[in-house]
């Protein structure tokens, strides 16, 4: 297909602008991550408290809430933009993880065995997905309106950098939190920020491990975000004071401002590119998630006393620069070397996944060769992720439609690390062998998938 016109030769004021509406929202989308993937850190903080099979169902039940919110969301911010998704999610956010801070202060200071803790943490953390489900929708959207087509590629691997660095707050800045709060802290082993913290909100002498904090701090960024983001965030290049241009995508010549739902939905879900982007993405759920958490309690729970493992003690930064490195990687030979197309850099990623959990599953009982064995393995998925969900949803759904695309294509994200976190937490608790082989069958599938869009382009065209 031909390649759209090439996007105006924005000003320095634009570009500036620009920045200064995309730097908030995607800073907010990182402490989003800190403030949704903290449990994991949480769950290896509380030890018996909370068991792998409680750990599976509780961030199951909350992937598959998000998953299926996108129902409700996506059409929601194509109608009060993602101006209004990106500040609910950030308050909504913020609110459940103040209330799982409590909740993980009642479970600390309660008998053991008396405290319901899957039903409480299973609704306080589905409420805590629900908000968060708006997140990814209100920056492809609002960005959608920002960037031409052929600009996109590269802001895929800026929203893979997002991620990255969002998991980087949860893993390594959440576990220094961890390690800063409890009673046997020793500030001495502990690092700048360790150390920080440990003299603010550390126990003090025989206070006991303050857990709690792990969430309450990501509440407290996330609050402070919506306000910056109440400031500086804008819908649309008009919303600051400059001229909207044509976009190049797949709604840039509707008349219409958005269609109505049901027609959105119908073109969504007769569209055989978008259906198999959200089935690669299923994928992509599974993969992402089944490497980034279960590597992290794998390794705490397998790693013989005494024994240092630099992949797990930095697990948070490496999977960072592992995702950066990936999303530049994908944006990067997306719109330079396949003229913006995205199925040929998804397959390409996707084969490394194949070879990831087959080494995986190779050196199960090697862990440091293992770590940087998944950390590859997060380089690609993430790769994929940000240019699947992050810039695909945008080219194909459209800047108009771009709400209820990204929701279908997030939401598939995420029903895929529903079913692997309540799957992968019963089979680990079987035996982790069974780990590499799960993840090894949904490489195979994600790669066959992307190969039957190589070929797709997004078009412009008139109102349907």
């Amino acid at each position: 297909m031909t390649p759209p016109q090439a996007p105006p030769a924005h000003s320095q004021a634009f570009r500036f602008r620009r920045l200064a509406n995309w730097l908030p929202l995607g800073l907010t989308y990182m402490f989003l991550y800190m403030g949704r993937y903290n449990l994991t850190v949480a769950q290896t903080a509380l030890g018996g408290l909370m068991d792998k099979e409680q750990f599976g169902w509780i961030f199951g039940v909350g992937a598959v809430v998000y998953g299926f919110s996108f129902v409700l969301n996506g059409p929601l911010t194509d109608k009060l933009g993602g101006r209004f998704a990106i500040l609910t999610a950030a308050a909504g956010a913020a609110v459940m993880n103040f209330f799982l801070g409590l909740a993980t202060t009642s479970l600390l200071h309660t008998e053991p065995g008396r405290y319901p803790v899957v039903l409480i943490f299973t609704i306080l953390y589905a409420g805590n997905m629900y908000f968060q489900s708006f997140g990814a929708v209100a920056i492809v959207k609002v960005n959608s309106n920002w960037f031409h087509v052929r600009e996109r590629g590269k802001f895929g691997g800026i929203f893979g950098v997002l991620i990255s660095l969002g998991i980087y707050m949860a893993f390594d800045v959440g576990e220094t939190i961890v390690q800063a709060v409890r009673a046997s802290a020793d500030p001495e082993r502990l690092g700048w920020l360790g150390r920080l913290l440990h003299s603010l909100i550390g126990p003090g002498h025989g206070g006991g491990d303050r857990t709690w904090w792990i969430f309450y701090i990501p509440a407290g960024l996330l609050f402070l975000f919506f306000l910056v983001d109440l400031l500086l965030v804008r819908d649309k290049p008009s919303g600051a004071g400059f001229e909207d241009f044509h976009l190049g995508d797949a709604t840039a010549d509707m008349k219409e401002d958005r269609l109505p739902f049901r027609d959105v939905l119908k073109r969504m879900l007769t569209n055989p590119v978008i259906l198999t982007i959200a089935a690669i993405e299923f994928c992509s759920g599974v993969l992402r998630n089944g490497i980034m958490h279960w590597f992290f309690i794998y390794a705490k729970e397998t790693t013989p006393p005494g024994v240092t493992i630099f992949v797990q003690e930095h697990w948070g930064a490496v999977l960072c620069l592992a995702g950066i490195l990936g999303g530049i990687f994908a944006g990067f030979v997306s719109d330079t070397v396949f003229g913006s197309r995205r199925g040929p850099v998804a397959a390409i990623l996707y084969a490394g996944m194949i070879g990831v959990s087959l080494g995986s599953w190779i050196l199960l009982a090697h862990h440091n060769a293992l770590g940087w064995t998944m950390a590859a393995g997060s380089l690609f998925v993430i790769g994929v992720h940000g240019m699947l969900s992050g810039t695909a949803s945008a080219d194909f759904g459209g800047s108009k439609n771009a709400g209820t695309a990204v929701g279908l294509i997030d939401g598939c994200v995420y029903l895929g690390t529903g079913f692997q976190a309540i799957v992968l937490g019963k089979l680990t608790e079987m035996s982790w062998s069974l780990w590499p082989p799960f993840l090894l069958l949904f490489a195979v599938l994600g790669f066959i998938l992307t190969l039957r869009i190589l070929q797709a382009y997004p078009e412009s065209k008139k109102s349907a």
